[in-house]
């Protein structure tokens, strides 16, 4: 139940995260993160828990309120049972399939099932605001360095506004692409900030 709760906060906390100034990087990773040929700033991080640190970057150009794309490091400083993870990332999908009809998730395990990737698109179409597409991809990675166990979820979600079905078919055609540059990633060294 908690990981639920933690899932529906990072889903609903995507929405509703403002920019700010001099944000402090929880996870001492050297920016900026250099991701498909685009540089990505920190602009937002919070401590969500003890164990739960959460950072968010866009190209220098974007906002919070109207972005197009977005990189996200959810790191659990514990184990987390990573098939449990994805297990409640789909099914979290999958229900929002039965009132938007643009939602669509698909798993992918690596060779060695040290990593899955999650992929999925889902739609809004609010009141305020230009409706929009959004496609996300989910990396979820365990370490272990033998005394402390970690677990990490790394997403990319593109967003393309207007038109629905149109977007929809365009993030399509690049769904190939975006999977393997989030595969191919070189995940920076992360290492917590102690918080006082």
């Amino acid at each position: 139940m908690i990981l639920k709760k933690i899932f529906l906060l990072l889903l609903i906390s995507t929405l509703s995260l403002v920019k700010a100034q001099d944000v402090p990087d929880l996870l001492s990773i050297p920016g900026p993160i250099e991701y498909d040929g685009t540089e990505y700033f920190l602009t937002w991080s919070k401590p969500m828990s003890k164990t739960l640190s959460r950072q968010q970057y866009l190209p220098s150009d974007e906002r919070i309120e109207d972005f197009t794309k977005l990189l996200d490091f959810s790191y659990f400083n514990k184990e987390i049972e990573m098939e449990l993870a994805v297990r409640q990332k789909v099914e979290g999908i999958q229900q929002r399939e039965k009132s938007d009809k643009f939602a669509k998730v698909n798993v992918i395990e690596s060779p060695d099932g040290k990593e899955y990737i999650v992929d999925y698109f889902i739609s809004e179409s609010p009141e305020k605001g230009d409706s929009f597409i959004e496609y996300n991809v989910y990396r979820f990675k365990t370490y272990d360095n033998g005394t402390n166990k970690s677990f990490l979820i790394l997403a990319h979600a593109t967003r393309m506004y207007g038109d629905l079905k149109s977007s929809a078919k365009s993030l399509a055609r690049q769904r190939d692409h975006l999977i393997t540059t989030m595969i191919e990633f070189k995940i920076p060294e992360i290492k917590v900030v102690p918080q006082n």
